[in-house]
């Protein structure tokens, strides 16, 4: 596969500086650079407006269950903080003092929730990582919080995910919350007012990755069954302004495998479709998987596709042909731009606890999944990367696709872990197979944290 690699640095170099930046953060490194140089609960929810997160319990628990309890009582696995950073080999990164501090997340929902603060305190002091200040920018005509309409608890659990899975990865970043006044469904709707938002903290030197848990399905706006697309194109700027920032720009690839919502925002399309912003070349689409823990957050068994009560969004978008940067991949994206582009947790069978305390229906914890839970978590990845860099990284996707081509040579320093096996076949439309190296399901796969983070500072760093 051919990956074109820096100017002045070639394939062969990048990989030996790759490994000897690793070896000073994972035990064991330096050999392996050595070596190289020579059942199911009832049917869940569906998401509220575009927003992606799966509930997997049916209401809210007082206190969160163990892995045994989750396994006996919804047949699934539950995962907090602590879990999580040991599942993607963090702690080697967090001795040397990568935890993402002097970093910014921000993060981009409809109406937010009015007790962020307070809940993410609850959730750091349950799992025992330090809490972080949330702060709030509230962008234009955000109304009242009114924990009796559905569309704002459904935004305020959304942000209660996005919040808590970046500040479990990067416990030491700073997170930025923007709130928005109009919810973001099919279509142009909410867009206009999330765009015009980040793009005012790009512009003001706010934040050092975005992460964004939705999307709208590029069928559902408007002009494009007549081949117009200006209606989606004319709300790129945001992210155009983050390239030439270098901010990097992050989006869930979707629940709904190879399909996703018609302009109702219930009914799935009868043939693939792909979703925006994930589509967007200038933009990271993260995927979902499926991971298997033990109570101490080890393995006991590979991550795997995720294709069950939901499945990891993937496609070829209709509105973007294939980037330079997926050429090396043209087998698999033809001449479109293919989605995602990497993956983390999403399945809610083996899913994530959040803390909510903003109504009478919302107050305790709940146990979630989604391409929602990924998308932030890979949020926490890129803070920790730009803290080993020293800098923003910006756009992420052609060193992305440098690494991915490197593990698939067998230069496993790189901290990619492929993926293959199964399909995110869904909704009755035929899903796309999770072929090795990459594909339409998990794009490149997952990742060893303490390997890819130093990796892809590398790989990035212009």
């Amino acid at each position: 596969m051919r990956h074109t690699a820096r100017a002045g640095l070639t394939t062969a170099a990048l990989g030996a500086a790759v490994a000897l930046t690793a070896s000073a953060f994972v035990p064991g490194a330096a050999a392996t650079a050595a070596v190289a140089a020579a059942a199911r609960p009832a049917a869940l929810p569906q998401p509220v407006a575009a927003a992606i997160g799966h509930r997997m319990t049916a209401g809210q628990i007082p206190a969160p269950l163990t892995l045994a309890q989750c396994q006996a009582q919804y047949q699934a696995s539950c995962y907090g903080a602590d879990l999580l950073e040991d599942a993607y080999n963090e702690h080697p990164l967090f001795q040397h003092g990568i935890t993402g501090a002097g970093r910014t997340i921000v993060i981009v929902d409809s109406f937010g929730s009015p007790t962020i603060q307070h809940d993410l305190d609850v959730y750091s002091k349950q799992f025992g990582i330090p809490s972080t200040k949330v702060d709030v920018e509230r962008w234009g005509n955000v109304p009242p919080f009114d924990p009796t309409n559905t569309d704002m608890t459904g935004w305020a659990e959304e942000t209660t995910i996005d919040v808590d899975m970046a500040h479990a990865i990067a416990p030491g970043a700073h997170i930025v919350l923007v709130e928005t006044g109009v919810s973001e469904d099919e279509g142009t709707s909410g867009f206009p007012e999330m765009m015009a938002a980040e793009d005012s903290l790009i512009k003001h030197g706010v934040g050092d990755v975005i992460s964004q848990s939705f999307g709208a399905t590029e069928n559902t706006f408007p002009g494009f069954d007549q081949g117009n697309f200006s209606s989606l194109l004319n709300l790129r700027y945001a992210f155009q302004d983050a390239s030439q920032h270098g901010v990097t720009v992050l989006a869930a690839s979707g629940d709904n495998g190879a399909t996703d919502s018609e302009s109702d925002g219930s009914t799935l399309y009868p043939y693939p479709v792909t979703s925006w912003p994930p589509s967007d070349p200038l933009v990271t689409a993260v995927g979902g998987t499926s991971v298997y823990l033990n109570a101490q957050g080890q393995r006991v068994s590979p991550d795997t596709v995720w294709d069950g009560n939901g499945a990891s969004g993937g496609g070829l978008s209709k509105v973007f042909s294939r980037p330079n940067f997926q050429n090396g991949v043209s087998q698999v994206v033809g001449n479109s731009r293919g989605v995602p582009d990497i993956s983390m947790l999403g399945d809610p069978q083996t899913g994530v606890w959040t803390y909510n305390s903003f109504g009478p229906q919302d107050d305790g914890w709940e146990l979630w999944g989604g391409t929602s839970v990924a998308t932030p978590l890979f949020s926490g990845v890129v803070a920790l990367a730009d803290q080993v860099a020293g800098h923003r990284l910006g756009d992420l996707n052609p060193a992305i696709y440098r690494l991915g081509g490197l593990m698939q040579a067998g230069l496993p320093i790189t901290g990619i872990q492929n993926i293959f096996g199964g399909s995110n076949t869904y909704g009755g439309v035929t899903g796309w197979p999770a072929t090795k190296g990459y594909n339409l399901v998990t794009g490149w796969g997952t990742v060893d944290v303490s390997r890819f983070a130093p990796a892809l500072a590398l790989a990035a760093t212009r």
